[in-house]
């Protein structure tokens, strides 16, 4: 089962190493992973996505959160949070088929943000299901390239009732 991780670190040199390391001296793979300044410029949110069972997950929590810059681990519930991910997707396009893929980018809430004489590129945020759609879509295409950033989630208002 895939786990989302929220990690709140201070924002220093070397944390990132120090909590992607932990991963890796226990031979856990890292689906996605995304960090970004959160709304104090001195604390950074680190969203990791990984695949394990509960057991796994939980030490893993208890393992971060002896990690020194670590402020707050919280393992994400299903339900409970909302989750994004950024990708930029360059399409052959020649210039008949150049409708169909419009078409096609506006079904899916994509962004045309770049325009060639053989290609289109598309920007796209939503979810990992919606993201396969839409590759699954342009694939007959010719997909060129793609580029993805790793998962960011923040909890939804009701989750913090509890």
């Amino acid at each position: 089962m895939k786990y989302t991780l929220s990690v709140l670190v201070e924002n220093h040199p070397g944390v990132l190493s120090k909590v992607s390391g932990l991963f890796s001296r226990r031979a856990f793979n890292i689906d996605s992973l995304a960090v970004g300044i959160t709304e104090d410029q001195n604390i950074s949110r680190i969203t990791i996505v990984a695949d394990g069972d509960e057991y796994v997950v939980e030490q893993l929590e208890k393992q971060l959160n002896k990690i020194i810059p670590v402020i707050k681990v919280r393992t994400l519930s299903p339900g409970t949070f909302i989750s994004r991910e950024l990708s930029l997707i360059k399409v052959s396009c020649p210039a008949k088929q150049r409708l169909d893929i419009m078409k096609i980018a506006e079904l899916m809430d994509a962004k045309i943000v770049d325009v060639s004489i053989n290609t289109m590129t598309l920007q796209f945020a939503d979810t990992l299901e919606r993201f396969e759609t839409l590759t699954d879509l342009l694939k007959p295409y010719g997909i060129r390239e793609i580029v993805r950033t790793g998962t960011v989630a923040i909890e939804k208002d009701s989750a913090l009732r509890k």
